[in-house]
């Protein structure tokens, strides 16, 4: 059976996404944070309907700029409710919401959300399950596993024939630096 590797290559909207940004390394905390949101979207549902409905996601959540999101009141939460562009699931909008007060502690307690991921790499896929379900919302362990190997915390995005993994690793991305 094709995987990733595979299928993405050329199409108009997996491709981009698999050429330039899975399993890159992410340094900022709102491409973080809007990687989470994402993946939390992506439950029951496909990632080719969460890429098509990317560019309405960002515009819903202001670029997903963590202190706007976590600012989100119950007027905000009513009109992402109501925005026919993006996927209008009450708990995936009151997560988002909820995990960008989250991520917000997080930047004050440790400086950033990547210094958080950074203190607690390397954890095993079950290790890092357990600590995003007492951290964040709405963060099962196929949500866990793919925000890490999107974001370069865990390895598993691109087979190792793949072209785009040998960009991949010359980034250095957490999980190659064990």
């Amino acid at each position: 059976m094709p995987d990733y590797c595979d299928l993405a290559p050329g199409h108009p909207f997996h491709g981009p996404y698999h050429d330039h940004e899975y399993g890159f390394p992410v340094n900022e905390d709102d491409v973080l944070f809007e990687r989470l949101v994402l993946e939390i979207n992506q439950a029951g549902l496909s990632w080719l309907t969460v890429l098509k409905k990317r560019e309405a996601f960002n515009a819903a959540f202001e670029g997903f700029v963590v202190p706007r999101v976590a600012a989100y009141d119950d007027r905000e939460r009513k009109r992402l409710l109501n925005d026919a562009g993006i996927i209008r699931n009450r708990l995936k909008v009151d997560a988002a919401i909820h995990n960008a007060n989250v991520v917000q502690g997080l930047q004050k307690e440790h400086g950033s959300f990547k210094a958080w991921l950074d203190l607690h790499h390397p954890l095993s896929l079950d290790e890092w399950v357990r600590l995003f379900k007492r951290t964040f919302r709405f963060t099962g362990p196929e949500i866990v596993n793919e925000l890490l190997m999107s974001t370069g915390y865990l390895p598993g995005a691109h087979r190792d024939d793949c072209p785009v993994q040998a960009r991949i690793l010359a980034s250095h991305p957490p999980w190659s630096q064990g």
